[in-house]
């Protein structure tokens, strides 16, 4: 029980970190839109971002109750999963919109891979 608080101190960190960076994004004058799907907002940012770390998370609590190298696990399927991730910008309407979604992506996936399994 006393993993929760820190963990959920990551998580709600990626999603502040995921916020702060879309800010900056959109002050930059990025249009964070992806054919098919519209633009991304900052409700969207903050839910993708809440939900990357809370399934990481409920993954990592799994495997450090499944294996004895629960996070060694971890943190190579959360390396895979950042790198797979970087295809989605990929399909953004403009290169601004691609390099400020590979940030957030990035962001996020950054303070999550340093914090959870510590």
């Amino acid at each position: 029980m006393t993993t929760s608080l820190p963990r959920a101190g990551v998580v709600g960190a990626a999603v502040v970190a995921a916020e702060a960076v879309f800010l900056l994004v959109h002050a930059a004058g990025a249009d964070l839109s992806v054919p098919g799907q519209g633009p991304v907002g900052a409700v969207a940012v903050g839910v993708t971002a809440a939900l990357a770390g809370l399934l990481g998370w409920a993954l990592l609590a799994v495997l450090e109750r499944t294996t004895r190298r629960g996070r060694t696990i971890w943190v190579v399927t959360a390396a895979a999963v950042l790198l797979l991730s970087l295809l989605g910008p990929l399909g953004a309407a403009t290169a601004g919109a691609v390099a400020g979604l590979a940030a957030l992506h990035l962001t996020v996936g950054a303070v999550l891979l340093a914090g959870l399994p510590r």
